[in-house]
């Protein structure tokens, strides 16, 4: 199909196209679309930067505009997740973008943000969700967002996934989305475990491979700097001050040695900023924008946020360190050459690099082209090569056994310390004192023939200690003064009167609270004659006040309450 009107998408959608600029589909979206189009599950094999993302955009606004009513509240009707917080928020502008004449409602769920607005945008419902796998996850695992009524799930860039290790991840949100339901997948590279993960998830899907499978475009000139690892630093620097260098990328193994590449170029007055997982979202969509908007010349980046830069105009890709797995080579050289355009792609490659090398080609089907340094880069010579042909060591031969093996090489024997030569004098104190020999150590005589240790005499036999001054004596519990006479009431020369104490009168009570004993008689009851005495049980002999000890209290207070007992019980008998 030469036109995306022969598609048969919807008008608004046609509307956003052309208002993009774009004039004819890629090969990707002119194969890839009338299969979603057809409700079709989808494997889309192809390049970064030959459009996949308006490959699944596109199809999937199409029924949205077809669908009637809202969402409903913590439901989405379609997902698309992505490996990378870069790539989620690319995807999410691309539907800002192609759905600028529909009302849409789109939300992205990634990492390193507050989740808070997620969650508050989530409750009421959106049509697409674009998403990390871990953000999505959590926000799962509170309830903040429902995948049963989703209808039509993507997963882009499905061997980053792999390599980043969200398959698992994958695998809990795909048993929570609705079984009935439309999955598209999308990679650059196809391995096994992809190909197992399309196989469980979807159900006999077309695969769309434009072009074969980890085999960059053509319109990239890939060459190699065969040099040192310490003349990098220097080599980069003079191949980005080159004239026809108008917007690079380049790329570094580590986000530390990011750091220390961007360090550099920034001393040689160069604009220029790092990019890698360490920084927070904020700065690194900052970092980003800015270099859009051509506020910087270079971005250093690591591969993990490779995916995510969709930056037109990149004129060259620099691997400042070559990657040590080949897959990711195709994806760093796709940042150039995008949309039609051409771009270079030049590697670094050190003497230790070689094999990586080796297996980049290996995988890409293509030699890169060998260039030397540029001129005005201080080059050291480079040593020979490393022999890779060497056979490993398991298919070597055989050693000889040890014992028909030839003598080792024999070490020098050095002399006893008393053949030694002696030391020099040296001056023991500042000053100047030579030292003094230290005189020779007597002999001890073997233990058996020393003489036994005095026998210690037993402690009965010990000579006593000096008397010492005895121990204060303690005053007994018997010697102490009787409770009532500590407590007595009566004034005394020292001793204040104590208190009285008194009963309170309860809240809300007329009268006080009535004693018992007292000679008056309750209403309904006989006269003081006619009733039952309380009995307050006997009081022991020799108690001489109610501040007695303990025992007696309890005593008594068992013996008041018996008496109580007793009371009741006449006057129910009454």
């Amino acid at each position: 199909m030469t036109s995306f009107e022969q598609l048969g998408l919807a008008e608004p959608l046609l509307r956003a196209i052309v208002a993009e600029g774009y004039e004819q589909p890629t090969p990707i979206q002119a194969k890839g679309i009338p299969a979603v189009l057809g409700g079709r599950d989808l494997v889309g094999i192809a390049q970064t930067g030959t459009g996949k993302t308006a490959a699944f955009v596109l199809p999937i606004l199409h029924h949205l505009a077809a669908a009637e009513g809202r969402p409903a509240p913590k439901t989405c009707r379609a997902l698309i997740l992505a490996p990378t917080r870069e790539l989620a928020v690319q995807i999410g502008d691309n539907i800002r973008s192609y759905s600028r004449y529909m009302r849409i409602t789109h939300t992205v769920v990634i990492g390193g943000a507050n989740p808070r607005p997620q969650a508050l945008r989530l409750a009421g419902g959106v049509d697409i969700v674009v998403a990390t796998p871990g953000r999505l996850l959590d926000h799962m695992s509170t309830g903040v967002v429902s995948l049963s009524q989703t209808a039509q799930v993507v997963m882009d860039e499905a061997d980053q996934m792999l390599d980043m290790g969200f398959i698992p991840a994958i695998r809990k949100i795909m048993a929570k989305v609705a079984h009935e339901r439309q999955t598209m997948l999308f990679s650059a590279t196809m391995p096994p475990e992809i190909r197992k993960l399309a196989a469980d998830f979807m159900g006999e899907p077309v695969e769309v491979s434009v072009s074969p499978a980890a085999r960059p475009i053509e319109s990239i000139d890939q060459r190699v700097m065969h040099l040192p690892g310490g003349d990098k630093r220097g080599v980069l620097v003079t191949l980005l001050r080159q004239p026809e260098v108008e917007r690079a990328i380049v790329f570094t193994r580590t986000k530390r040695g990011a750091d220390k590449v961007a360090q550099t170029l920034a001393g040689a007055g160069i604009s220029v900023d790092a990019l890698h997982g360490n920084k927070s979202q904020g700065q690194r969509q900052r970092t980003l924008d800015g270099f859009r908007r051509g506020k910087l010349t270079v971005l250093v980046a690591t591969d993990i946020a490779a995916r995510g830069i969709d930056v037109d105009d990149v004129s060259h890709v620099v691997n400042f360190e070559l990657p040590h797995v080949p897959e990711a080579y195709v994806h760093r050289i796709g940042r150039t050459a995008r949309a039609g355009k051409s771009g270079q792609a030049i590697s670094l490659c050190a003497h230790d690099e070689r094999r990586l090398l080796r297996d980049i080609e290996k995988l890409t089907g293509r030699t890169l082209t060998v260039e030397s340094a540029p001129e005005g880069a201080e080059v050291i010579a480079s040593p020979p090569p490393v022999d890779y042909d060497r056979p490993r060591r398991e298919d070597r031969s055989e050693r000889a056994p040890r014992g028909e093996r030839g003598p080792r090489r024999q070490l020098a024997e050095r002399p006893f310390r008393e053949d030694r030569q002696p030391r020099a004098e040296q001056e023991a104190w500042a000053d100047g004192e030579p030292r003094t020999e230290r005189p020779a150590r007597t002999e001890r005589p073997p233990r058996a023939d020393r003489q036994p240790r005095a026998e210690r005499p037993a402690r009965a036999d010990r000579a006593t200690r000096p008397d010492r001054a005895p121990r204060p004596e303690r005053q007994r519990r018997e010697d102490r003064p009787e409770p009532a006479q500590r407590f007595d009431s009566t004034p005394g020369e020292n001793r204040p009167e104590a208190p009285k104490q008194q009963r309170r009168k309860p809240a809300g009570a007329k009268f006080g609270p009535k004693k018992f004993g007292s000679d008056k008689p309750r209403s309904g009851e006989p006269a003081t004659g006619d009733r039952p005495r309380r009995n307050r049980g006997s009081k022991p002999a020799d108690a001489k006040s109610s501040n007695g000890p303990r025992k007696e209290r309890r005593d008594s207070g068992s013996s008041d309450r018996q008496g109580l007992t007793r009371m009741l019980g006449n006057n129910k008998a009454a």
